[in-house]
């Protein structure tokens, strides 16, 4: 694939949804405007008044949005990558580990940040997650950290962790992280809105007949109607952000590795286990957006990743989704072993090697040597 033009591509589309989601908030803007129009008779006043109430307006409602966002944005970036990590059930991955699969992966780690010129990131794995997935968090390269699952330190080949490791760098390259903070923080924002509406609603309801309250609860009816549509267009619109990011990230990981085997198979093996790329944790919701593969099964609307059949053919051409039928029952009783096919491609030396180092893992499904 010609990863330097896929990645303009998806830059472009990007920025044009992005730019669809400031129009949403415009447009909710301008349906308060509307209601506060209507509430206040602003067609009988004067064309000054008039303007200077929808100013006023308008001012109140963007920085009630503005300030909302703000705020959560910064709740988001307070402690970086490693909190997200942890909060998920990450375990850190020293240093000097001698865990065969754990020295690999910061093997790999470690090569994929030359690649990319960027710092090496915390590693964590979060020990319990049986499904193949990854994420990277943070606000910067400065405090990124980079989680993989014991799915994908079990299931996946030295070249398949790199595929997936570079697609993770490209992620915090591109600047996916940041932008994904600030669409939830205007996510949050729009609620913030909708919230108000709600109560001014609520106040003028219990003002009873009071006349003097009736454009209140007119104009909080708008901004919470107009609020909770917005939410919704808004997730439409950061879910169609997502997938694009996603294409532009394994565009960005064919960079660095210069082949797109690894990814590809990656790819398949989450189609072809039982597990595929499901997360257990209650928090998965929080980090839909950084994973490598999809944590929940959702619609196609709402859903943060493109389709996996979509994906692979993005990156091989030739590809025939009934493969991945194949590889279901062949993998239904005896799911693939990373350090396995390791071995069998010599990349590791025959024979099972001493566990001494810590185990965040709980444990491998496979024995080998570090693969590195």
């Amino acid at each position: 694939m010609n990863f330097f033009e896929r990645q303009q591509a998806v830059r472009k589309v990007s920025a044009r949804l992005v730019w669809l989601f400031v129009a949403a908030v415009v447009g909710i803007v301008a349906v308060v405007d509307l209601a506060a129009w209507l509430a206040f008779g602003l067609g009988e006043a004067s064309t000054s008044e008039a303007v200077g109430t929808l100013v006023a307006v308008s001012v109140v409602a963007l920085a009630l949005i503005g300030i909302t966002s703000l705020v959560r944005s910064l709740l988001l970036r307070r402690g970086g990558g490693q909190r997200v990590a942890r909060s998920l059930g990450g375990v850190p991955v020293p240093d000097d580990t001698t865990d065969p699969q754990l020295r690999r992966l910061r093997n790999v780690v470690e090569e994929i940040a030359i690649a990319s010129g960027t710092p090496v990131p915390d590693l964590y794995v979060l020990p319990h997650e049986p499904g193949i997935n990854a994420f990277a968090a943070g606000w910067s390269p400065a405090n990124a950290a980079v989680a993989v699952t014991r799915g994908t330190l079990e299931r996946l080949n030295r070249d398949e962790l790199q595929g997936v490791i570079a697609h993770e760098f490209s992620h915090v390259v591109n600047g996916d992280m940041r932008l994904n903070i600030r669409l939830i923080g205007l996510l949050a924002g729009i609620v913030g809105l909708a919230v108000v509406g709600r109560i001014l609603l609520a106040g003028g309801g219990r003002s009873g007949r009071n006349n003097n309250a009736a454009p209140l609860v007119l104009v909080g009816l708008a901004a919470l109607i107009a609020g909770y549509i917005g939410v919704l267009a808004g997730r439409l619109i950061k879910a169609a952000v997502s997938r694009q990011r996603e294409y532009l990230a394994d565009a960005s990981a064919v960079q660095y590795t210069r082949q797109t085997e690894g990814l590809t198979g990656a790819l398949k093996k989450i189609g072809g286990i039982p597990t595929g790329s499901n997360l257990r944790s209650g928090k998965v919701d929080d980090v839909s957006h950084m994973l490598f593969g999809e944590g929940r099964k959702l619609s196609s609307l709402m859903a943060t990743h493109p389709p996996l059949p979509e994906r692979i053919r993005e990156l091989d051409p030739t590809f025939d989704p009934a493969e991945l039928d194949r590889l279901r029952r062949r993998w239904s009783e005896n799911p693939p072993s990373g350090l396995a096919e390791d071995e069998a491609l010599g990349l590791g030396p025959g024979g099972p090697t001493p566990d001494t180092g810590p185990q965040p893992t709980g444990g491998t499904g496979a024995t080998g040597g570090d693969g590195s």
